[in-house]
């Protein structure tokens, strides 16, 4: 019994030592392979942290970097596109708004200030002509050439004439600048349509008698009709339009007319001619600030060429719109429509 029982301490004492030593070993296997797991995933981890950190913070806050060093160099030509739907997305996509609104405004100041440069050369050619032939005259005079008072009269005339197109020519500049600025100094009334459109036929029919030309003036619009309109500006309209009729007429029997309709709500105003006529690929154009159908300048086809479009923004401030038809070699007709005026009456009634 004694020597089994030293067997069997021999026997556990033999297994501890060596069961113990081969735990500890797992023991300490299994806790480096967790150590080196959690490494390898710390390291996915912080890799994934560091890509997510330069696709979400730090390339898109480069790429707006960049484009605001483009900006700042005046370069508005490239595109910023946000490659998410997060903040820095929407903080992307605001700064192109940005750049294209930076660059409508840019490309609408380069278009400005081409259009006031074609302005300031157009005005000085035709203050130049005017100029040359009132020097011109007014030296005739003092040097005697014109003794007899006949002679005189027409020279006087003539520099008389050509005062007042500089005149025009300045008064529209003037206006430009207000057209620019918004400042169209603007006193809307009621006005009854017939009896202010036969004043301005009866005018504008003394003007034609003068020239030998053929005028007729046609209202189709009951008697008490009203619209509201500025007059001085409303006349202004009637007299751009005629000028640029007469400024283009090219017919040896001229005509021109004016027809009044009633549209409805509206009155339409039809002011036409039988001069040379638009062609079709220049009218939708012709309200445009500097268009001209004849690109040559002369003197007697000068002006500022911004006649029509204050026209254009006179009816439009008004309320109301207007339009071209025309025919090459035929004539023109310009149309506009104004809206009428209904009184607290007409609801009554």
């Amino acid at each position: 019994m004694r020597s089994m029982s030293l067997i069997g301490r021999l026997a556990v004492s033999f297994g501890l030592s060596t069961v113990v030593p081969i735990f500890l070993m797992y023991l300490s296997f299994r806790g480096f392979t967790t150590m080196t797991t959690n490494v390898v995933i710390l390291m996915f981890v912080g890799l994934f942290f560091v890509a997510w950190i330069y696709s979400g913070i730090l390339k898109p806050v480069g790429e707006l970097k960049d484009a605001a060093q483009r900006i700042e160099g005046g370069d508005l030509d490239f595109t910023l596109e946000a490659e998410t739907n997060d903040e820095f997305g929407e903080l992307m996509q605001a700064f192109e708004q940005m750049r294209m609104r930076l660059k409508e405004t840019q490309e609408e100041k380069i278009r400005n200030d081409l259009e006031n440069k074609e302005l300031i050369s157009n005005i000085a050619h035709d203050l130049k002509t005017p100029l040359t032939t009132i020097k011109g005259y007014s030296e005739g005079i003092l040097d005697g050439i014109a003794k007899s008072p006949e002679r005189q009269k027409k020279y006087l005339q003539t520099i008389c004439s050509k005062a007042n197109e500089m005149n025009r020519l300045i008064d529209e500049l003037n206006y430009y600048a207000k057209i620019e600025t918004n400042k169209i100094p603007y006193n809307f009334q009621h006005l009854n349509v017939a009896a202010y459109f036969s004043d301005c036929a009866e005018e504008i029919g003394l003007d034609m008698e003068s020239r030998g030309w053929r005028f007729h003036y046609e209202n189709g619009v009951e008697e008490k009709v009203e619209i509201i309109a500025d007059p001085e500006q409303l006349r202004k309209v009637i007299s751009n339009i005629i000028s640029n009729s007469v400024k283009y007429m090219d017919k040896a029997a001229p005509e021109i007319g004016i027809v009044l309709k009633d549209a409805g709500d509206f009155v339409e105003v039809s002011l036409s001619d039988n001069g040379r006529g638009i062609a079709k690929a220049d009218l939708p154009y012709v309200f445009e600030r500097f268009f001209r159908a004849d690109s040559s300048r002369n003197s007697t086809k000068g002006g500022s060429g911004i006649g029509l479009s204050i026209v254009r923004k006179i009816i439009e401030d008004s309320g109301g719109r207007i339009w071209a038809n025309s025919a090459p070699g035929k004539g023109t007709t310009l149309h506009f429509v104004l809206r009428k005026y209904i009184g607290r009456r007409d609801f009554e009634s």
